[in-house]
């Protein structure tokens, strides 16, 4: 298996077609499944190591950590290796890697098992939105947000599946074991087919010039913020619901529900909007509409404005990271190391947002804090509007 996963893209004049498309939507599906899958084990992860929730939480940034460091390192490997060979690299070791936070015994082990799991999330995130712009610029046309809603229902198959897993009581080792084996088998396989990346254009790869530019600090600063608002929605929309509009727990599930929802609908339809409309001038306007009704929403105090503010901010950013990665595989330096870059500014931004959340609650209100979220949504809208590099449409093939 492990031969069949690491075959290396034999570089070539290869067109490009539906098998470049199909290996990297089975990747994105792939990442998605593993990653929402062990959401649902948590619980019994902790209850296992009698961890309490200062300790989990601390165990839990293991593998966020592990991701930021293992994109900085890819900003530097993927203009050597090329994003096909780290692809199938990183999968392998995605694989690998997932069974050991089941089998942690200890706090030290679990983070440590969460780190090296995290890590190999990390590169893979940024070796597969590597390949996708290689592939979206040889066909000449968007393609980034089918890519992005690809991995939105891999992570809801994911998740559906951990809770079935839990409700039939298999363990989480068992569980990515048995994920792990259809995902070397088919995406594993279908990475054979994956197209070299283009040479870089200007800096030499991970060259400060390239790494630190000014499109790259703006493209990240737009991801940091878009991924602080995605990793606030995720954790505080329930406990707002449930705690400060006092909503069944049922009812107070739906709020992050609905964001991923209309998240996943959006970019469904996001590669025919991007070849309608320019991002430049697309992403203002969602971006622009989810500020007004996401604090429209809050203000107005009741479930189902809440609900719905909530719905409208996933429409908002779903383009937002779709479109910043396409954007960032059009800067010069080689088309990972930006990416890499990006990708580490938007790690970083779903890390920090809940605990930002949470100290600006516990001086004010979380409805204070919640209002943070359609702010810098506006200032997505401005910055977006003034980013030129977003103009860009994707290069036709030669």
């Amino acid at each position: 298996m492990s031969n069949s996963v690491l075959a290396r893209t034999t570089p070539g004049d290869r067109a490009p077609g539906r098998g470049q498309r199909a290996a990297t939507i089975a990747v994105f599906v792939s990442h998605g499944l593993l990653f929402a899958s062990w959401a649902a084990h948590i619980p019994q992860v902790k209850a296992h190591l009698a961890l309490s929730d200062a300790t989990l939480g601390l165990a839990l940034l293991g593998a966020p950590l592990g991701s930021v460091a293992a994109m900085l390192l890819a900003a530097r490997l993927l203009p050597e290796l090329g994003s096909a060979r780290m692809v199938q690299i990183s999968l392998l070791g995605y694989c690998a890697a997932g069974p050991l936070v089941g089998l942690a015994g200890s706090l030290a082990g679990l983070f440590t098992a969460l780190f090296a799991w995290g890590a190999c999330q990390g590169a893979l995130d940024v070796s597969m939105n590597t390949q996708a712009v290689t592939v979206e610029r040889a066909e000449g046309r968007p393609l980034m947000s089918g890519f992005h809603a690809s991995w939105s229902l891999g992570a809801f198959a994911g998740a559906g599946i951990g809770v079935l897993g839990v409700a039939v009581g298999l363990s989480l080792t068992r569980q990515l074991v048995l994920l792990a084996v259809p995902v070397l088998v088919v995406a594993g396989s279908l990475t054979r087919g994956m197209l070299p990346d283009p040479p870089g254009r200007s800096h030499p790869a991970g060259r400060p010039a390239a790494l630190l530019s000014r499109p790259v600090l703006l493209l990240g600063a737009i991801a940091f913020a878009s991924m602080l608002c995605e990793g606030a929605s995720a954790d505080w929309a329930s406990v707002y619901l449930r705690g400060s509009l006092h909503l069944g727990a049922a009812v107070a599930g739906i709020g992050y529900t609905a964001f991923s929802l209309t998240m996943v609908m959006v970019r469904l339809s996001g590669n025919r909007l991007l070849a309608r409309f320019p991002s430049r001038r697309l992403l203002p306007v969602l971006t622009g509409f989810a500020a007004i009704a996401f604090t429209v929403g809050i203000l107005a105090g009741s479930g189902a404005s809440v609900i719905a503010g909530f719905a409208c901010l996933g429409i908002g950013l779903a383009l937002v990271i779709p479109s910043v990665n396409s954007a960032s595989g059009r800067l010069p330096g080689g088309t990972g190391t930006a990416i890499a870059m990006v990708s580490a500014f938007g790690w970083a931004g779903f890390v920090f947002g809940p605990p930002v959340i949470g100290q600006i609650a516990s001086a004010t209100s979380l409805t204070v804090a919640l209002l943070l979220l359609p702010v810098l949504t506006a200032l997505i809208a401005v910055a977006t509007a003034r980013t030129r590099i977003l103009g860009t449409d994707p290069a036709p093939p030669p």
